[in-house]
């Protein structure tokens, strides 16, 4: 076949789990590391007492590079996507992050790229509901897909920069452009593949975290929000891999 071809099928789905999860990684590595100072802020902010906070850090450390693990080696990749949606979830609560919309919006991105990564578990056959018969054509699957690819839309929604540069106004416009071709699944591959490109050079110039130095508060917060950005693009390109899937304009031409 075709040595593109091949390259997509068959290594890209793997450097997209590496980078998809790469936040849930750093983060686990990051409790193990600051695990004193992780359960004190759990155990200040809720007042829980000091077994509850160290429960909740352990979870958080195990549960993320327990399922991490189980990604990377492809065993139970489905429940392993469970875990790491009920972390996003604990931590969504647990840090307060709610309140704030960009926090908010990165976690559903996050939640977006292992809608994908669950349905192209799915796609395996080993599924958890083997018994279940197929709707047809619009399966759990596609919609899954569908809302994978609008939930990292979110993510990029938090990229967009207010001013009024040109280079800005203009990165604005082609970035929209693209996301708005990637949710409908319109040239869906190639508008993600253009996204991945240009996310990668937006995270590299912005979020170089190695320039500062570590003891500074700034260095641990370009770190988080590089390797987020990182699972991102690990979601575009299980995208790029594996297709649209079902629910997309990509797929309606064919059938037309």
């Amino acid at each position: 076949g075709n040595p593109t071809k091949l390259i997509t099928k068959q290594y890209l789905p793997h450097v997209a789990r590496l980078c998809l999860i790469s936040t849930f990684l750093e983060d686990g590595i990051r409790m193990w590391f600051q695990w004193n100072e992780q359960r004190d802020y759990i155990e200040a902010t809720w007042n829980c007492g000091y077994f509850l906070a160290a429960c909740f850090v352990l979870v958080n450390l195990l549960g993320q590079l327990g399922s991490c693990v189980l990604i990377l080696s492809r065993n139970f990749v489905q429940y392993a996507c469970f875990g790491l949606f009920g972390i996003i979830a604990l931590q969504t609560i647990a840090y307060s992050i709610l309140w704030d919309l960009k926090f908010l919006m990165r976690n559903l991105a996050l939640g977006g790229g292992l809608l994908l990564l669950l349905a192209e578990s799915r796609g395996e056959g080993k599924s958890m509901f083997a018994g279940v018969p197929s709707m047809g054509e619009h399966s759990p699957k596609q919609y899954m897909q569908l809302g994978g690819r609008v939930l990292l839309v979110l993510m990029f929604m938090t990229l967009v920069h207010f001013d009024l540069s040109l280079i800005s106004i203009l990165q604005n416009l082609v970035g929209m452009a693209l996301i708005v071709l990637v949710a409908v699944g319109f040239k869906t591959k190639l508008a993600a593949l253009t996204l991945v490109l240009w996310l990668f050079g937006v995270n590299v110039y912005f979020n170089a975290f190695w320039t500062v130095p570590a003891y500074k508060p700034m260095h641990d917060f370009l770190k988080y929000d590089f390797f987020q950005t990182m699972s991102v693009i690990g979601g575009l390109l299980l995208i790029v891999a594996l297709g649209p899937g079902g629910v997309s304009m990509d797929e309606k031409k064919k059938s037309w």
